[in-house]
């Protein structure tokens, strides 16, 4: 027998929290109720099991608090439906970038970071930047101090090709991350897998003239946040991040063939597989520590 748990005015609404209380194990569907004194219908989210009920309206609270949170459209897409809830605005506005813009700060401001040193780069005012941005060797940072460095070829990119492909990704996976965890989370994962990242690549990197490594990209960072995503999804999937199969084997892919040195471009593998195990690690100690709390 179904247990009725909660009733909404929008169908998407009702249909984005069934999906997810599935994915949490917890068997629901969606009826629709007309009623003779209103003149539209209801549609209510039914239990199959009434032993869940007390688990399923804790999930309903949190869901009334923040519907619009990714976890709930990623269980929609991962059952292979694509339903979101009602606007009475357009489907894009300014003031919609503005606002996702302001709910991801740290993910908005790396993206401006490296689209602003593009654009200098590409106006030809680049000249003073390597100085302060590029690597260089350990010794020489032993030296000088300017541990910078470490992060700085992150914010570097060469190509529209390069930033371009880096950012989507970096908007899509960083944003995921900043809207679970928060900012010191995403901040964590970015300053640590740049300073691997980039570290890495220099250890299988000749230096140019100058002492000056001639590498750069947000790449290492980019493999960081996916390997990520894509592990708690496998160790914490009720925390509602996830990667489909077909975008980590496309990135896994994307890593083979750098080392095969058969595409047009110069890869930075040492980077990109320093990004991906240490994303992957930060999930794990994440997870790891997650359940020797409760």
């Amino acid at each position: 027998m179904d247990h009725p748990l909660i009733a909404f005015n929008q169908q998407s609404a009702a249909h984005l929290l069934a999906n997810y209380l599935n994915s949490q194990g917890i068997h629901s569907s969606v009826s629709e109720s007309g009623s003779s004194q209103k003149s539209s219908s209801e549609f209510i989210v039914v239990l199959k099991d009434a032993e869940q009920t007390a688990q399923a309206e804790l999930i309903a609270k949190d869901f009334l608090a923040n519907p619009t949170h990714p976890k709930y459209q990623q269980a929609a897409w991962d059952s292979g439906q694509n339903v979101k809830l009602a606007s009475s605005g357009s489907s894009f506005s300014v003031g919609e970038l503005f606002a996702n813009a302001v709910s991801t700060p740290f993910t908005s401001l790396i993206f401006m970071l490296c689209v602003c040193v593009y654009g200098i780069f590409k106006l030809g005012l680049f000249a003073p930047f390597p100085q302060q941005l590029l690597m260089q060797p350990f010794g020489l940072l032993a030296e000088n101090n300017q541990w910078w460095r470490l992060l700085g070829p992150a914010f570097i990119h060469f190509s529209i090709l390069h930033i371009v492909f880096n950012l989507l990704w970096w908007s899509m996976l960083g944003a995921k991350i900043e809207r679970t965890f928060g900012v010191s989370m995403l901040c964590i994962v970015f300053v640590v897998s740049a300073v691997v990242s980039n570290a890495a690549q220099a250890l299988f990197s000749e230096p140019v003239s100058s002492n000056i490594f001639l590498f750069g990209g947000l790449s290492g960072v980019v493999y960081a946040v996916m390997g990520f995503v894509w592990w708690l999804g496998w160790l914490r999937p009720q925390w509602g991040l996830s990667l489909p199969n077909s975008i980590v084997g496309f990135m896994l892919v994307w890593l083979v063939l750098g080392y095969a040195d058969i595409l047009w471009v110069n890869m930075a593998n040492a980077a990109h597989t320093a990004g991906l195990i240490t994303g992957c690690l930060l999930a794990g100690v994440l997870s790891l520590g997650s359940g020797k709390s409760k």
